[in-house]
């Protein structure tokens, strides 16, 4: 298996599972807020570690006209408030080498969209933070294709990297989970399953009375896809959550609802206890 390490509570690699669960954008402060309250009191009664992730920018909507988030100056700000206030470690994606270094100063830990993995100086300039690193599969990318970005990172000095799984394109507006992957991909880096992204189905045929095009989402399948992942040995499970999908500023088809967290959690947490059972009895 991979490199594994330690970053914060959480021992990234060794077998335990941790969770990334936020809204997908920044919608204001207050929400970012309540967001992460609402998901740590869910984890923390769990005993289950917690990364909150958010993002400042979301540079990939379907539409020109689709909400992008406060942007970098200010959702930089909110995030840390977030960090300082709820005590919680953060995440967030960059898009751009030149935004780097401003947003390794507040998230610690980087996110390479799965769009832009393979874009070398982004990764290397995020490796060069020494903060930790996610670089999400892109939809094009073959699991064993993924070892090279892993690679692109390590070569740059740094170690504490991990990939993110969230489906492969198949056909048109739909997305596919191939389970194998997680396995290839595990043998060079840790692995977490985006649970919500893989029930996307990318630039489907939703809009608003604005002519605002959305993707689509099928959430029904959130906990069957991260019950399958959990049980085939991944290290973290990621969710985008909020707390009134249908009003999301963004990814709402695909959101889970934060009043189904607990129960899909333990859903889980009883899937790795019966495989830690299993491998411990004779």
């Amino acid at each position: 298996m991979g490199v594994s390490f330690q970053f914060d509570n959480v021992r990234i690699g060794s077998g335990s599972l941790f969770l990334i669960a936020g809204p997908c954008v920044i919608e204001s402060e207050d929400h970012a807020i309540r967001m992460a309250e609402i998901i740590k009191g869910v984890t923390r009664s769990l005993n289950l570690p917690f990364i909150f992730k958010a993002s400042y920018d979301k540079a990939n909507r379907t539409s020109l006209k689709s909400f992008r988030g406060p942007g970098l100056k200010e959702g930089l700000r909110i995030l840390k408030k977030v960090k300082d206030e709820v005590r919680v470690p953060i995440l967030t994606d960059v898009h751009e080498a030149a935004d780097v270094a401003s947003v390794a100063e507040v998230a610690d830990i980087l996110q390479i969209p799965a769009f832009l993995c393979r874009q070398t100086d982004l990764i290397v300039a995020a490796a060069l933070t020494e903060r930790v690193v996610n670089i999400k599969k892109g939809q094009f990318v073959s699991p064993w294709d993924m070892k090279h970005v892993v690679e692109k990172c390590r070569a740059s000095g740094n170690k504490r990297v991990f990939v993110t799984e969230r489906g492969s394109s198949f056909g048109y507006n739909n997305l596919v989970v191939d389970m194998r992957s997680l396995a290839i991909m595990r043998k060079f880096a840790p692995v977490v399953f985006d649970a919500t992204h893989s029930v996307q189905l990318p630039s489907a045929t939703h809009g608003d009375e604005n002519g605002n095009a959305t993707s689509g989402g099928q959430p029904e399948f959130i906990p069957v896809l991260a019950r399958a992942a959990v049980a085939a040995g991944v290290d973290g499970i990621f969710m985008e959550v909020h707390d009134n999908p249908k009003e999301a500023k963004s990814d709402g088809p695909n959101a889970l609802d934060s009043r189904k967290l607990r129960g899909v959690l333990k859903e889980l947490l009883a899937v790795q206890k019966g495989l830690a059972r299993a491998h411990t009895t004779p």
